[in-house]
């Protein structure tokens, strides 16, 4: 299991940006996928954005495609979501884990806390 912590989340205007991060504890995260993820309220989990242990191939969710970009710096232990042009419907809390499969929104290790975004109109 890896431990995850999440960072970055606030309240921010539609068209504003955040960025998001990810802090994992373990070695491994430099040889690991990561994606990211959202829960929307009342909605499931669903899948962002997700990119290889090298960094060197990224997959987005359509809804994202073009906004949000999800880099790495494994020598930090540390995944980012630059979040663009933001909409209300991207109001939710984010996490990241090592995907379970690609594009999916099940994770590999439990879930941590997450972090919040708002997105106001």
């Amino acid at each position: 299991q890896v431990q995850l912590v999440e960072s970055g989340g606030g309240l921010v205007q539609a068209g504003g940006s955040l960025r998001l991060s990810c802090a994992a504890d373990e070695r491994t995260f430099s040889t690991s996928h990561m994606a990211w993820y959202r829960q929307a309220p009342g909605k499931g989990r669903e899948f962002v954005a997700a990119i290889t242990w090298s960094g060197s191939n990224t997959h987005y969710a359509d809804s994202v495609k073009g906004r949000f970009t999800i880099s790495r710096e494994n020598a930090k232990r540390t995944l980012y979501l630059e979040m663009n042009s933001l909409k209300p419907e991207d109001t939710g809390i984010y996490y990241c884990n090592r995907p379970k499969g690609w594009g999916t929104p099940e994770g590999l290790d439990d879930w941590g806390q997450g972090t919040q975004v708002t997105v106001s109109s």
